[in-house]
């Protein structure tokens, strides 16, 4: 069996590191995949911003699961050299930050073109991310999202096997659902190449996100399937429950923000944080997964 090891995109509770380190604590998670902190995001960190961050989480005795970049986030036909520069840099933040782990992507594909034709400009670029991360001690882990090459399960898949031993997989069910994808047939598929999982669900009939266990992700039985691999593994708690500053520029400009659906709406950034840990940790108690 598993040991589940709990961390999340804490910049959904507050703005500051400080609020985020808060939140963490008061919801049990030892772990933060840092994103957005108090100098804006984490891939515009220096080596050096990235020390004065490790003190705080020292600190405060959080630890960090993976940088949770944007590279990747640019469409396929955009510049690769200055994103690939600035790669490099964060591959050094990483080391910094104490984690073997980057989040990254596969590139947007140009809006109604097949992605096909695209995949060995695609792959070469994966392959130059994933070269350089290695000979740095680190890995680079792909997530599938709407737009980008691996986006559905085939070609996830496809980068998965090609790169195995290169890049690992960050399994996403809301974002499978967005594309149309049954998030449990996709995880039967990618199972053996997931590294880590973002807690996240949503509805197929608005592509809203709703709390983990409340949409169409199918997200209990995908923890239940998880939780028999061994080893520690790690739930990476992405609420998306609501909009939050800095989000649309977090997913594609051309329009796959996920819709905020109306009966999960919350007051505050910290209150939709926390409901989105609570569904989790329910969700874990009826599997009789202790925390």
């Amino acid at each position: 069996m598993a040991e589940f090891v709990y961390s999340a995109f804490a910049d959904e509770a507050g703005k500051t590191l400080a609020e985020q380190l808060e939140a963490l604590g008061a919801d049990g998670m030892t772990l933060i995949e840092p994103r957005n902190l108090d100098l804006g995001n984490i891939s515009d960190y220096t080596p050096d911003m990235a020390r004065e961050v490790r003190k705080q989480l020292d600190e405060a005795g959080i630890g960090v699961s993976a940088v949770g970049s944007g590279y990747g986030k640019i469409c396929i036909t955009d510049d690769f050299a200055p994103h690939f520069e600035k790669f490099k840099q964060t591959v050094e933040v990483a080391n910094v930050l104490g984690t073997d782990k980057i989040r990254m992507f596969s590139f947007y594909m140009p809006e109604g073109e097949d992605p096909a034709p695209y995949r060995d400009e695609v792959f070469e670029r994966l392959d130059r991310f994933a070269d350089y991360a290695r000979a740095h001690g680190v890995w680079c882990c792909h997530e599938n999202e709407k737009g980008i090459f691996g986006d559905v399960t085939s070609r996830c898949l496809d980068i998965l096997t090609t790169f195995e031993g290169k890049i690992k997989g960050v399994f996403d069910p809301a974002n499978f659902i967005q594309c149309g994808v049954k998030p449990l047939e996709a995880y039967e598929v990618l199972a053996p190449y997931i590294e880590y999982m973002h807690v996240k669900d949503a509805r197929f009939a608005t592509g809203g996100v709703v709390p983990p266990g409340r949409g169409d992700g199918e997200v209990k039985e995908i923890l239940r399937r998880f939780a028999e691999k061994e080893g520690t593994r790690i739930l990476t708690l992405e609420p998306h429950l609501k909009v939050f500053d800095g989000l649309s520029a977090l997913e594609n400009v051309s329009g796959s923000v996920f819709s905020v659906t109306e009966d999960y709406v919350y007051p505050t950034n910290r209150a939709a944080f926390d409901a989105a840990a609570g569904a989790l940790f329910g969700l874990l108690g009826e599997l009789g997964i202790a925390r």
